[in-house]
């Protein structure tokens, strides 16, 4: 009945139609909806099962792990501060009721600009935003203000995607912009001593639990660089490199359970989204970079009560293993580079994280900046191949 009703009143959408100033928006909802019948109607093409809107969608399916264990987490933590009796589903609706509109702020903001620009321009609506507006909410404090993840959005969106041609020629990720963006900007409320515990009533909960009320909620990470001796959580308890696998820690909305990124992870290397090569290399890099900060400790950052393994699984560094730097648009393309590229990345990484102070995590610049240097990265791979195949040929000469 829908497929009727779309064939129905598309006709008002096509060239001469009474609506067609609205036909790249009708195009998007109905190729969102369903498999494009358009086919082409000459020359010879092979065409893949998969296109770019079924790899946003697996991407998104990824991330679901993470998104439902930061809603439970959020009601934990805040159940924690306060100590109130909350049992599991009052946990995780708190956190469904908290995250919620952040993400409609962001998809509506994201998608609306996207829209607008689309329809400017005459083009179809590219598909990339389906997972940049589920991955800014996620690597976001839960507290952070919907104005402001508003306007770091539209600051994004325009000014690193759309200006350079929109999906597929931004040079930068989006979603980590967006983040940089807030906090640089906001730096109270993205740094890494702000509490990233929420200590106001949520709607839909106001009588029913208790909520934290000036506790502070300092992730690990922001601890560590202040110059805690011992990770404890919001009431003062140890925290262990278990309870930082499973996620139970204050952090990002999305970034603190190691284990659900790992299923994501999974599935996007079982489906060939995700470069492996990409992952598997930051993840080393990280644990090489790790040794050396818990071999040669500064004064100012005790990296020595973390071990290398532990540097994997605090704060944002396997989220942007798996979710940011495998962005096949701002990664590297050749697969050498895919290795240096991922390598560099989890060195700086945890080299921001530990020898500056000011700034407790560095998976987020450690992308960006790779970002930058993606392309110098492959074209170097490619003039290397190329010589030595020069040489190669001069050789048999």
């Amino acid at each position: 009945m829908l497929r009727k009703y779309l064939d129905k009143i598309k006709p008002n959408f096509m060239p001469g139609g009474k609506l067609q100033a609205f036909r790249s928006v009708f195009d998007g909802f109905e190729t969102f909806l369903y498999t494009p019948k358009s086919t082409s109607t000459s020359g010879v093409h092979v065409h893949d099962a998969i296109d770019s809107k079924r790899v946003m969608i697996i991407v998104v399916l990824a991330l679901i792990p993470c998104l439902l264990f930061g809603m439970y987490n959020a009601g934990y933590q805040n159940a924690l501060c306060s100590g109130a009796e909350m049992t599991h589903w009052e946990m995780f609706l708190y956190g469904f009721l908290a995250i919620l509109p952040k993400l409609v702020v962001t998809y509506v903001v994201g998608l609306g600009i996207e829209f607008i620009v689309a329809q400017k321009r005459g083009e179809e609506i590219q598909e990339g935003f389906l997972v940049t507006g589920i991955l800014v909410p996620l690597i976001c404090p839960i507290t952070t203000p919907l104005w402001m993840l508003a306007v770091a959005t539209a600051f994004s969106v325009i000014f690193v995607k759309e200006v350079f041609g929109g999906t597929g020629y931004n040079i930068f990720n989006v979603a980590l912009v967006t983040r940089a963006f807030l906090f640089f900007a906001y730096p109270a409320k993205m740094s890494g001593d702000s509490a990233f515990i929420p200590n106001e009533p949520i709607c839909g909960l106001g009588g029913t639990v208790t909520y934290a009320d000036g506790v502070s909620g300092a992730t690990p990470l922001g601890q560590i660089s202040t110059g805690a001796q011992q990770i404890t959580d919001a009431i003062g308890d140890p925290v262990s490199t278990w309870d930082a696998f499973l996620g139970l820690i204050p952090g990002s909305f999305g970034e603190t359970s190691t284990l659900c990124i790992l299923i994501g992870a999974a599935l996007l290397l079982l489906t060939g989204i995700a470069s492996w090569r990409i992952m598997l290399s930051v993840f080393a890099g990280g644990l090489v970079m790790g040794f050396i900060a818990n071999t040669f400790p500064s004064e100012l950052y005790p990296a020595s009560m973390l071990s290398p393994v532990d540097q994997l699984v605090y704060g944002g560094f396997a989220f942007a293993a798996v979710f940011m730097a495998t962005d096949p648009v701002t990664a590297a393309r050749t697969a050498t580079g895919k290795y240096i590229y991922g390598f560099l990345v989890g060195v700086i990484a945890i080299l921001i994280r530990v020898y500056n102070t000011g700034y407790p995590e560095g998976a987020m610049l450690a992308v960006l900046l790779m970002n930058a240097f993606a392309p110098l990265i492959d074209y170097c791979v490619v003039q290397t191949n190329i010589s030595r195949r020069l040489r190669r040929l001069r050789d048999k000469a």
